[in-house]
């Protein structure tokens, strides 16, 4: 397919065109920073808009690759009201057409912002992005800080969870995006493309038990697990250094793009904590809205306590994993891995949160809190023989999955080596899964 300029004539720093990226049509809009460093006049603001309109009209992904000082100085308000306008028209993309955004230089201000609004975000290790610079920081706060520390690409992989991919420059950012659409359909009405791939769907993962240490406290490296379930082994993990405690991942099984979101055990015992839920609740609702079944690996003893997660909103962000489980739509799995425990249990796609299928690996452990915290409550006064033998009894009685299955709140016991041919069978058993919400004008997610 040959390149299709979009207002070609139009001064300034944006340039945009429909172009093909794997044999698919893609809206491509560059924001070169070799013209004013690549100041966002109005003119080229409202190329940028129609570029993002053109996208959600035919219904085709949209990919910004962003160099920008910010909006243009000389041009004043004009140019503030032309960013405005882009970052209208990328936010009705959203939800609809994936819209993934590379940094290969400068995101100052405004374009800053609208990194914010990308499904996607890919940064080159020479790019950086703040809305504050490092002058304003100095006179503001006193602190004297540099463009990388600021807002360098590893300061957004590590400590923001703006960045969802960091390469090296920008040819590899441009495999990258073609990586990330692989996964994707070119808009919401649409099925993900299927893979080829001649790995079989009944094929056995006993590596996957074999990962789990012996010791119930010890740790693993969930990845592990997940690249024995998935095709040859083979994933795009995201947002890999931020919130290590939860990990999201695109791979697919059987050739259908799926969604693997599991808790990681070596980075704060898995836990649950503010950046994990928030990186997890976008990657759930970004699943759901591009038809990705989402298949939830759960190993956490529960949400990480203290005072300052709790001040700084543990509430509002936890609030936001289990609202985004809950509104979503797509084919769920759930399997339980070891420990899933209290409110963590419930979060983590529970049965009665809605999934569809849900599994346990016969150690699992699903009670509202483990026997040495039980023992610490319940035990308070007991001699030291005492509490052992509670916590004996406790965990032979209650700590173990066939209690849940019982009860419903689990489907099947599994074997590990089972894992990979159940959930094949439970995505072809879903793949005609259509739900419904309610109409209204939207729904008011916890922020």
């Amino acid at each position: 397919m040959a390149s299709i300029a979009l207002r070609a004539r139009t001064p300034g720093a944006v340039h945009a065109a429909v172009e093909e990226v794997d044999g698919r049509p893609v809206v491509v809009a560059r924001i070169e920073a070799t013209d004013r460093q690549g100041a966002l006049s109005s003119n080229a603001s409202a190329t940028l808009a129609e570029a993002a309109c053109a996208a959600l009209t035919q219904r085709i992904p949209f990919v910004a690759y962003v160099a920008s000082s910010g909006a243009d100085i000389v041009e004043g308000m004009a140019a503030l009201h032309g960013w405005g306008q882009a970052a209208r028209a990328i936010a009705d993309c959203s939800g609809i057409v994936p819209v993934t955004m590379v940094v290969d230089g400068p995101a100052v201000s405004g374009p800053a912002l609208l990194l914010g609004l990308a499904d996607f975000v890919i940064m080159t290790r020479a790019s950086y992005a703040f809305v504050s610079g490092p002058t304003m920081v100095a006179e503001f706060t006193g602190v004297v800080i540099d463009n990388e520390e600021l807002g360098g690409a590893v300061a957004h992989a590590r400590n923001s969870g703006a960045a969802t991919l960091v390469v090296a420059d920008l040819p590899e950012a441009e495999l990258a995006v073609s990586h990330l659409l692989a996964y994707l359909p070119a808009h919401n009405d649409e099925e993900p493309p299927r893979w080829a791939t001649t790995d079989p769907a009944e094929r056995l993962t006993p590596e996957a038990g074999a990962v789990l240490p012996a010791l119930p406290t010890g740790s693993y490296d969930m990845r592990d697990i997940i690249g024995a379930i998935v095709d040859d082994g083979a994933m795009l993990e995201l947002r890999a250094r931020f919130a290590q405690n939860l990990v999201t991942a695109f791979a697919t099984i059987e050739g259908q793009p799926v969604g693997l979101l599991g808790n990681q055990p070596v980075a704060i015992a898995g836990t649950l904590d503010i950046p994990a839920s928030q990186k997890g609740a976008r990657f759930v609702a970004t699943c759901d809205a591009f038809n990705l079944p989402i298949i939830t690996l759960v190993d956490t003893p529960g949400f990480y306590p203290g005072k300052d997660l709790e001040w700084r909103g543990m509430i509002r962000h936890g609030a936001q994993l289990v609202f985004a489980y809950g509104r979503a739509t797509v084919p769920r799995v759930c399997v339980i891995l070891r420990k899933s425990y209290g409110g963590a249990y419930i979060v983590m796609d529970s049965k009665r949160m809605g999934n569809d299928i849900c599994l346990a690996w016969p150690g699992a452990e699903l009670a509202v809190m483990g026997a040495g915290q039980a023992a610490a409550i319940l035990q308070r006064r007991a001699t030291p023989d005492e509490r052992a033998a509670f916590e004996d009894d406790y965990s032979r009685r209650l700590l173990n999955p066939y209690i849940a299955a019982e009860r419903g709140y689990v489907d099947a016991v599994i074997e590990p080596a089972e894992t990979r041919r159940e959930i094949s069978r439970a995505l072809a058993m879903l793949s005609s899964k259509r739900e419904e919400l309610r109409p209204r004008k939207h729904d008011n997610t916890p922020l």
